[in-house]
């Protein structure tokens, strides 16, 4: 046997899914610190072309978006609908929707999620978390399923961006399956149920040894709150960062470099004191170009600040 072919079976054997194994893996790690992409970046794309844009961008790391794959990829979030709609009209719309995908997240068959998997695998893309979020509306049914779904993407990581009160119900669950959720935080202080502040990431850390913080440094800093100190004091259950740019005292998403949050010495942070979290970019601000073109100038803006110092 070649050692070729010994190296292809070690891997295999290590559980390392045999597309992967053949397929040349996207490096994006810059200067030791792994970059990465929020699928939610090209919500304007299927998910087919998604990963196109992806491995066109050079990024070889990836937060899946649910809505890139629920009911085939047809799902958008609350906020995406039609602003011609009447409030009423956009209420029941989405609540429309999430009927279908509630239906649909309790009787897809679990393989539709590998088949996933092996598109993010032929790209040379690492799948690293899927990003589901859950809600009041969820059935314990359905969140039992979304760790499933999560095992059979072959990730072990949750994200979510969630309330304080259905953390608790997800708790039980995230010891069941042995499984990481890490809760994404906004800027909305003023309800004590939002991820949004400190104590409240506290709260949940001390729900479940499972539950960790993804932490998106544009709300975090928008909400007032101080991302690089923040870091340096609780890394250890930091397991994902949201990089984005946003103003000061609840202000808007910004281009990168326009904005108040301490993106580059974040970058810089997690290169000089070598730790291991991912930042994975979110395009958020209201661009000139394409997504693909415009998380391009995110990436790009990364690597600048790395390779500066």
């Amino acid at each position: 046997m070649t050692s070729s072919r010994r190296d292809l079976l070690k891997l295999t054997l290590a559980g390392v899914p045999f597309s992967a194994a053949l397929a040349k893996m996207i490096d994006s790690k810059i200067d030791g610190v792994q970059l990465g992409v929020q699928s939610y970046s090209f919500r304007d794309l299927p998910l087919d072309d998604a990963i196109k844009a992806m491995v066109a961008d050079g990024l070889g790391d990836c937060e899946l978006f649910s809505p890139h794959i629920e009911l085939g990829g047809t799902t958008a979030p609350e906020h995406e609908f039609q602003q011609s709609m009447s409030r009423d009209q956009r209420r029941a719309a989405f609540a429309a929707q999430e009927k279908k995908a509630h239906e649909w997240r309790l009787s897809v068959p679990l393989d539709y999620f590998k088949q996933v998997r092996a598109k993010f695998d032929q790209a040379g893309i690492n799948l690293y978390a899927y990003n589901l979020s859950f809600n009041d509306r969820f059935t314990d049914e359905e969140i039992d399923r979304g760790f499933l779904m999560a095992k059979a993407l072959g990730v072990g990581i949750i994200t979510a961006s969630t309330t304080l009160p259905v953390a608790e119900r997800v708790a039980p669950f995230a010891e069941k399956h042995k499984m990481i959720v890490a809760m994404h935080g906004h800027s909305n202080v003023q309800d004590p149920k939002q991820f949004a502040t400190p104590a409240s990431f506290s709260k949940a850390l001390a729900m479940s040894k499972y539950f960790r913080v993804n932490l998106d440094i544009g709300h975090f800093t928008a909400a007032g709150f101080d991302a690089v100190d923040y870091i340096q004091k609780n890394h250890r259950n930091i397991v994902l960062l949201h990089l984005k740019d946003r103003k000061k005292n609840q202000g808007p998403n910004m281009p990168w470099g326009e904005g108040d949050t301490p993106i580059k010495q974040v970058l810089l942070l997690l290169k000089q004191n070598k730790y291991s979290i991912p930042a994975f970019i979110e395009y958020e601000y209201k661009g000139t170009g394409t997504s693909q073109q415009e998380v391009a100038k995110c990436y790009q803006y990364c690597k600048d600040v790395l390779a500066a110092s």
